[in-house]
């Protein structure tokens, strides 16, 4: 028994050190050094971990004295939260009530189907709570709503009030995120004393709001309701700091920063810091939406240097441009940018407009720049890439628009001046002075021996035959056969419209220079003939709309093509006209019939002179003096 005893001793004996000897690896690898504990400690026995369990805090007994809590309902707990939540706004916020009953007048007041009276009514009771507290509630997302609806149907004294309340924190108002629509609601509706008021309060100070993402917003607003002089007030002093000191010398009549540097004999480098450092951050942000950015970005490339306008090009050729082009400055800024950039600008240029092209074109100015694009890039494959083949998935809608039809114009009879107004072609051909190739290879020609001329030349971009790069995008995209297909499909409807006739009319006289007449011949006697065909139709078969040969639109367009084709001439008359023109001696299908005596072309006349020249002598067909055919033996 005592050996048996011994034994079992051994064994606890054993248990024990293995045990103390896995707490001492363990605790050899254990990171954090643990407390030294004492033996009591040591001595107790571990307990297994249990999970906590949430204790029924109902089942305790209250002490006496105390009354009993019974557990609330979903619904009273959603309505004591609600309390709560109220009482931490009301503590938060100085005008919380007010807040609360002005956004009840307001859901009333802006209904539509409010009587003008009532309204009236509401809104005299809103300002007059809000009377003595207006710039303290303005720039709560809720009052500013208010006031907004407010100034926009209130009478003209109510408006006054709100003007003057708030004249002293215009600066405040226009960087905070929901006082600036108050603001550019107050300048909508402001007299012409109070726009100039709040433009004058802007004087010195336009350069930082320029710079700041809600600031920037304000000053464009006031820049495009302001009249000439307040612009210039604006501009003066984003010029130089001399202007921004001195309101005198900002109101002046030039407009043009080269003339006032001239007039107020402004040294140039200064004001070229100057505007360096306004258009340095601006630029950094990219806050480059605003058309006064634009007008003030065109003035500094009018005398910037070299390097310095190489800058700026290249810091807005991408993305940044196509937010530009939609202003008639920000397109002349794209316009320098395509022709001053290097190849690799440019691509970035091409590459920005990727996926936007379509509504680019559809912009009054943004055409023009497509325009620029596709008579100046040499790099066709990749303005095919993006430009083109954009162009091509809505053709048919880009003949029949107004701008649209611009940069196709501008491929089928380049810079001509029926299609661009003489203010469009001087945007065209607008160049910086210090970066014109031309001007420096003139200079260098007169100062300079051959060698150093070459030497300039170097770094200047190669230019390509313009009618190369001009056959690859139209022909050589595949363009032009989609245009004639567009035009044999729709010739009725585009000769009826008021732009897709010109479409219409150069492409079927083969563009500038036959560009279309080598390969493509035969799609365009197919586009004669659909022309002649509608031409053909008789009278009676047009009962709803009138005969293309008595149409405003379309009888000069078909007269045009009589007078520059005689392919076209020759299957017209053929076609629709030979032995039918005592049907078209009346209306504007006499000035068709005309066209063929009038023709430049002797075949023409020849062809029509036997069938006319009897209804000139009975009287039935009457030409102008000064258009009398001439005898032919």
């Amino acid at each position: 028994m005592a050996a048996k005893k011994q034994e079992s001793n051994n064994k606890s004996n054993k248990r024990k050190q293995n045990t103390d000897a896995k707490a001492n690896t363990d605790s050899s690898f254990s990171k954090r050094p643990k407390l030294a504990v004492s033996k009591s400690e040591n001595n107790q026995v571990k307990k297994p971990f249990k999970p906590f369990k949430k204790q029924n805090f109902s089942k305790f007994k209250s002490q006496p004295g105390e009354e009993k809590t019974t557990p609330l309902s979903k619904r009273e707990r959603r309505i004591h939260a609600k309390e709560l939540t109220e009482a931490r706004k009301k503590r938060r916020k100085q005008h919380y009530t007010l807040e609360h009953e002005l956004a009840r007048l307001w859901e009333k007041m802006r209904q539509r189907n409010i009587a003008k009276e009532e309204r009236s009514k509401i809104i005299s009771e809103a300002i007059l709570k809000m009377k003595g507290k207006i710039p303290e509630i303005a720039s709560s997302h809720v009052s500013s709503r208010v006031l907004q609806t407010c100034v926009k149907y209130c009478t003209q004294a109510e408006r006054d009030t709100v003007f003057d309340e708030l004249k002293p924190h215009y600066l405040t108002f226009a960087t905070n995120k929901y006082a600036i629509h108050l603001v550019m609601k107050m300048l909508d509706n402001a007299s012409k004393k109070q726009l100039a008021d709040f433009i004058s309060s802007l004087r010195g100070h336009a350069a930082s709001l320029l710079r700041h993402t809600v600031g920037s917003v304000v000053i464009e607003h006031a820049y495009q309701l302001g009249n000439a002089a307040q612009k210039q007030e604006l501009l003066m002093e984003l010029y130089s700091t001399e202007l921004q000191l001195f309101k005198d010398l900002s109101s002046m009549k030039e407009s043009r920063l080269s003339d006032v540097i001239l007039k107020l004999n402004l040294q140039k480098g200064s004001v070229l810091r100057h505007m360096a450092s306004v258009i340095q951050p601006i630029l950094e942000k990219g806050i480059v939406d605003h058309s006064i950015i634009h007008r003030v970005l065109i003035e500094y490339l009018s005398i910037a240097g070299k390097t310095s306008a190489a800058e700026i090009i290249q810091q807005l050729s991408g993305p940044l441009l196509v937010r530009m082009i939609h202003t008639r400055d920000g397109s002349q800024i794209g316009i320098l940018c395509v022709k001053h950039g290097s190849a690799k600008e440019r691509k970035k240029i091409v590459k920005g407009l990727k996926g936007t092209v379509g509504k680019t074109a559809h912009f009054q100015y943004g055409s023009l720049v497509l325009a620029c694009i596709v008579s100046t890039i040499d790099d066709t494959k990749l303005v095919t890439k993006v430009v083109i083949r954009e162009l091509q998935s809505i053709l048919k809608e880009l003949v029949l628009d107004k701008n649209g039809r611009r940069p196709l114009l501008q491929l089928l009879n380049p810079n001509c001046t029926r299609y661009f107004s003489p203010d469009e072609m001087a945007s065209l051909s607008l160049s910086i002075s210090s970066l014109n190739a031309m001007g420096e290879l003139e200079i260098n020609s007169e100062t300079k021996p051959l060698k150093d001329e070459e030497s300039s030349v170097k770094g200047q971009q190669w230019e390509r035959n313009p009618s190369i790069r001009r056959q690859e995008l139209l022909v050589g995209s595949g363009l032009a056969e989609n245009l004639i297909d567009i035009c044999i499909e729709n010739a009725e409807e585009l000769l009826r419209s008021n732009f897709g006739k010109e479409v219409l009319y150069e492409v079927a006289t083969g563009g500038s220079g036959g560009i279309l007449q080598e390969t493509l011949g035969d799609k365009l006697n197919t586009l004669h003939e659909a022309i002649a065909t509608l031409a053909a139709k008789s009278k009676s078969e047009e009962s709803d709309k009138d005969h293309v040969l008595e149409n405003f639109h379309s009888s000069r367009t078909i007269r045009k093509l009589v007078f520059e084709s005689s392919m076209f001439a020759t299957t017209l008359w053929k076609k629709a006209l030979k032995g039918k023109c005592e049907h078209w001696t009346q209306g504007h299908s006499v000035k068709v019939i005309c066209a063929f005596l009038e023709s430049s072309d002797a075949k023409v006349r020849k062809l029509a002179k036997e069938e006319l020249q009897p209804l000139i002598d009975s009287g039935t067909l009457k030409l102008p003096e000064k258009r009398q055919p001439a005898n032919e033996g």
